[in-house]
């Protein structure tokens, strides 16, 4: 044993030793090639001198990286993410600056500028001597990878072991419809996803169905946390709290987390020894890196941001992902360029902060989740649930097929392989599953469509001003005219431009908010839920012109008395407890849309009107109510279907299905004849039953804590699954997770 240790000790000297060599001749290299580099004295040195001086400057280089670095990224763990991509090279280049003053009787100068460029360099040669010295060790990785799982056990007093319980890795590629990833996966583009899938693969691919409201917020909140009840759209006004709810917004993300934590009296599909990545929930994970809803919280209990300082920590980490920001956004002035130039449509505006927040989600929120995860595995976490939104983010700006969006899907298809290599090192057996939250339905924006808003079609409708290029439209036009002539004939007398009498414009106007092709409008001054017969009264005119615009579905909105009606054009009107999938209102709309209405209907922050823009179901196209050309957030093709991936050792996904799932090349859903997993919840609990199947029942959350403590980041115990929704809230225990990232695991992945 005692030989065994110097022989590691040895080989970790001579890499060190390597590595060092290698960076003293790059650096000088770079005083060859560079005139604004020196490593002599100003009257000259000989070689030897001169190579002493570049091995003095790269050791101090290297010893200020491997102990200052950590420092400083820590110490700018709160700047944003987009600013400290910035930051990455000024800081390398300033830790240079300081090696250079260590060397002796100041041989070594350089001009900050220079000093960038030296330091990116270097960072990355460094980097790539590790790692091939690394792979020419077969051995070494493995012995890394038990090393790290073992001290991690044994800090957690665990036995573990390659014997134990089998780990689960649930990837979200967020946004990729089902259908998308078939055309995909028979392009070719997909290759690791494609080998695990067919007649000899590991996995089955079943389709799910989503909620009314398709989007992130809604699907994500319920697969984690197992309820998204009260949810009905992206964003949404609540008129008891006077605020505006958005998904994407850590207050809000926090608050949904709350409510679902309270409303289940469960902490979440991650609560036993999970590990939440690049998420707007948690999970009640007490791994956290990139969460949304921990990131409104500060001080030592906000765990979110640790796997970013993890990542960011190695400066060739940090100089790699810079460089491919910078790239990326890049790629993208010259995409929307092209798209210009060739007079592309349909096509939304991409400039402004866009190229860098595009650049963000297809690099750094990738790589950081990446090596995340990665350590998660290696460490022998039990779950790990890991969110990519680069395909989602890209689509909604240059459409779900584009060439733009594939790229980014293919990119990530060589994510979903290196989490499954490192799953091969792990100290468990591990199973991979590959999920979406939702599709992208394509189509031109309602505004470039009709040449004016939701917003303005609404105020329009209720008399309202409108923009000048608004009422210049045909849409505008109409609608002011509807209004005026709806009034006249309530009012008995003319109505003159403007006025605000009683049933025109009294009272604040709408607000009116877009959730992909999904709208919300509400009227903050009513309290409670607003009936047909109340807008009626107020706005004569508003339901008729929505109702019977072309770029619009169907309405929902309550009445009085006999429940709520959903209405269409030429005046149909149907009772939502009548409701029939593909008629009357719902014509063309794909099955399913009946019961989604009839839920969302009884959540208490329903709007006062809910508007489904058109759907064609020849091409598939919706309107968006926001500014892209790939949507979701409503009813209307293939926004509504998403996929699920799951490997042959774990049950099939549908009840009662044959286990064998669909192929790659299949269109319909998995699980016998017509089945399919329908709204998020049922996928929260499949994935929760596939968690007991690999490690058991987990621990119910205890029924004597308070419910008010349940706020993100908290352990709540792990729960067999989400309580109906009757059920009381049960509590929480006081006390928060503080566990981070491990930091043994991390750096062991940064060769992998």
């Amino acid at each position: 044993m005692q030989r065994g240790r110097w022989r590691t000790a040895g080989r970790a000297l001579l890499r060190v030793l390597t590595v060092w060599a290698v960076s003293t001749l790059t650096m000088l290299a770079l005083a060859g090639l560079l005139p604004d580099f020196r490593l002599q004295a100003p009257d000259g040195d000989s070689a030897t001198r001169t190579a002493l001086t570049a091995a003095w400057g790269a050791g101090a280089f290297g010893l200020l990286s491997a102990l200052v670095w950590p420092l400083l990224v820590r110490a700018f763990l709160l700047v944003p993410a987009l600013l400290l991509g910035l930051l990455v090279f000024f800081l390398n280049g300033s830790l240079l600056l300081v090696a250079l003053r260590l060397i002796p009787d100041g041989r070594g100068d350089v001009g900050p500028e220079t000093a960038v460029v030296v330091a990116a360099v270097m960072s990355a040669v460094a980097s790539a001597t590790s790692t091939a010295l690394a792979a020419g060790d077969e051995s070494a990785h493995p012995r890394r990878l038990s090393r790290a799982a073992g001290r991690r056990r044994r800090r957690n007093g665990e036995d573990g072991g390659a014997g134990g319980p089998s780990g689960t890795v649930f990837v979200q590629l967020d946004g990729v419809g089902h259908q998308v990833l078939v055309e995909a996966l028979a392009a070719g583009l997909l290759p690791h996803i494609a080998e695990r899938l067919g007649d000899e693969g590991t996995h089955r691919l079943t389709r799910w169905r989503t909620d009314w409201s398709s989007q992130t917020g809604a699907s994500q909140l319920a697969i984690l946390h197992g309820t998204n009840h009260d949810v009905p759209a992206f964003r949404w006004y609540e008129k008891d709290s006077g605020r505006t709810i958005v998904s994407n917004r850590p207050a809000s993300a926090a608050e949904l987390q709350r409510r679902a934590v309270g409303r289940t009296g469960d902490g979440g599909l991650l609560t036993l020894d999970g590990a939440s990545r690049g998420n707007l929930f948690s999970g009640g994970a007490d791994q956290l890196a990139l969460v949304l809803s921990m990131a409104a919280r500060r001080g030592r209990s906000n765990r979110s941001r640790a796997g970013y300082f993890a990542y960011f920590r190695d400066p060739a980490n940090a100089v790699r992902t810079a460089v491919s920001f910078a790239v990326e956004v890049a790629r993208e002035i010259a995409q929307s360029t092209r798209a210009r130039l060739r007079h592309e449509s349909p096509r939304v505006g991409r400039g402004g902060l866009y190229p860098l927040i595009r650049a963000f989600a297809t690099v750094v929120e990738r790589d950081v989740v990446v090596a995340a995860v990665m350590a998660d595995i290696l460490s022998g976490r039990s779950a790990v649930y890991a969110d990519f939104v680069a395909y989602d983010e890209v689509a909604h700006h240059s459409g779900p097929r584009s060439h733009d969006a594939l790229r980014v899907l293919a990119r990530l298809d060589r994510c979903v392989g290196a989490i499954a290599r490192a799953t091969t090192y792990a100290p468990r057996a591990y199973h991979l599953v590959l999920l979406s939250d939702h599709g992208q339905s394509p189509g031109e924006t309602f505004e470039g469509a009709y040449g004016l808003t939701l917003r303005d079609l609404v105020r329009a409708g209720c008399g309202l001003p409108v923009p000048r290029r608004a009422e210049r439209t045909r849409s505008g036009a109409e609608a002011r005219f509807a209004a005026r002539h709806a009034v006249r004939a309530v009012l008995h007398r003319p109505v003159h431009e403007g006025t605000t009498e009683e049933g025109a414009a009294t009272g604040p106007g709408p607000v009116v908010l877009a959730s992909g092709n999904l709208g919300l409008v509400s009227f903050p001054d009513v309290p409670g839920r607003m009936t047909r017969e109340q807008i009626d009264r107020r706005h004569p005119a508003l339901l008729r012109t929505l109702a019977h615009h072309p770029g619009i579905g169907f309405l929902l909105v309550a009445r009085e008395q006999g429940g709520s009606l959903v209405l269409g054009r030429d005046g149909a009107e149907v009772p939502v407890a009548a409701l029939v999938d593909g008629a009357g209102p719902l014509a063309g709309f794909p099955p399913g849309a009946a019961a989604a209405i009839r839920r969302t209907d009884g959540f208490p922050h329903v709007a006062d009107i809910m508007v489904n823009s058109m759907y064609e179901p020849g091409t598939g196209r919706v309107h968006a109510f926001e500014e892209q050309i790939g949507s979701h957030g409503g009813l209307g093709g293939e926004q509504s279907h998403a996929f699920l991936m799951s490997p042959h050792a774990l049950s099939p996904a549908v009840p009662g299905g044959t286990g064998d799932g669909e192929s790659a090349a299949a269109g319909a859903p998995a699980g016998g004849e017509g089945a399919e997993l329908v709204g998020a919840e049922e996928v929260h609990r499949v994935l929760r039953r596939w968690l007991r199947e690999c490690a058991g029942p987990q621990v119910p959350l205890p029924a004597v804590l308070p419910v008010a403590s349940a706020i993100p980041g908290q352990r709540t115990g792990g729960g067999g699954g989400a309580a109906d929704d009757g059920h009381a809230p049960a509590p929480e225990r006081p006390g928060d997770r503080t566990a981070a990232v491990d930091a043994d695991a991390e750096d062991e992945t940064r060769t992998a």
